[in-house]
């Protein structure tokens, strides 16, 4: 597998960037530079990655193509079609989104998440940023949350299905997916069924733990590798039998120290795959 982190890291130049991260042990990189701030930027970017190494896992979009404020989405399916445009011309490996929000909050959690007619606009706003996009080189996908579509594998093999692109794949964060006792304290056997089912699709993936806390009723935190209950061996084991260069992306910390911190410590519990 190729570690990196969510943060772009303190920097001035885009050989600079690459070069803290190759320092770090990173060997793969999400990419810092959006479609907003144009190619020149962002070659300059993916040069320098290049030129050290590094993998250019994703590029996030986390916008809400489904909002029902019209403004809202039309920005989102933009953004996300501008996005996907750009890792294609990088060849990274994805572009990542969640499905969205039937709610002020682009990743909330509201009951109209889960509704059939949501389900149709969740899968009308992946086809539409696919098919205008036509990607050659690189895959959209969606990274499961708790409290929206996909709710497990066999959901989000449906989804696979019913959007019927084939840029279209997965993009895992099992931590996300962590909602119910049986799957915490189950958890390797949630990853095995998991990884069989999705493995093939899977482009990119999140690196992090979770937690539950006893508190009446039931509360799962997020929180840094190895403070939680998650056999972080299991997971990076299976990602690595599907792809031994599968990006795993430390995220969701406090501070450019504590993603180094992170980084040293994933690195010495996950060396055999690291």
């Amino acid at each position: 597998m190729r570690l990196g982190l969510s943060m772009a890291l303190s920097h001035d130049t885009p050989e600079g960037w690459a070069r803290k991260n190759v320092e770090i042990g990173c060997r793969c990189v999400n990419f810092p530079v959006t479609c907003l701030e144009g190619e020149e930027k962002a070659l300059a970017y993916a040069n320098a990655a290049k030129a050290a190494g590094l993998a250019i896992a994703e590029l996030g979009v986390w916008k809400n193509p489904i909002s029902p404020n019209e403004d809202v989405r039309r920005e989102a399916l933009a953004f996300a079609k501008g996005q996907l445009r750009l890792a294609d011309m990088l060849g990274a490996r994805c572009a990542v989104n969640v499905v969205g929000a039937m709610g002020e909050l682009w990743d909330g959690a509201y009951k109209e998440n889960f509704t059939k007619e949501t389900w149709k606009r969740v899968v009308a706003s992946i086809r539409e940023i696919i098919d205008d996009v036509q990607p050659k080189n690189t895959y959209y996908t969606i990274e499961p949350m708790p409290w929206m579509y996909p709710t497990g594998p066999d959901e989000y093999l449906r989804l696979i299905e019913d959007v019927a692109r084939d840029r279209f794949a997965v993009h895992m964060d099992i931590f996300n997916w962590m909602t119910t006792p049986e799957r915490y304290f189950f958890n390797e056997n949630f990853m095995e069924e998991t990884f069989a089912k999705l493995g093939r699709h899977i482009k990119s993936c999140h690196l992090k733990d979770v937690r539950l806390e006893q508190p009446f009723t039931i509360m799962f935190r997020e929180v840094a590798c190895g403070e939680g209950a998650i056999n972080l061996e299991r997971y990076a084991k299976l990602a690595s039998k599907y792809d031994p260069d599968m990006p795993m992306i430390i995220e969701h910390l406090s501070g450019e120290d504590a993603y180094l911190e992170s980084m040293g410590y994933v690195r010495s519990r996950l060396g055999e795959w690291a």
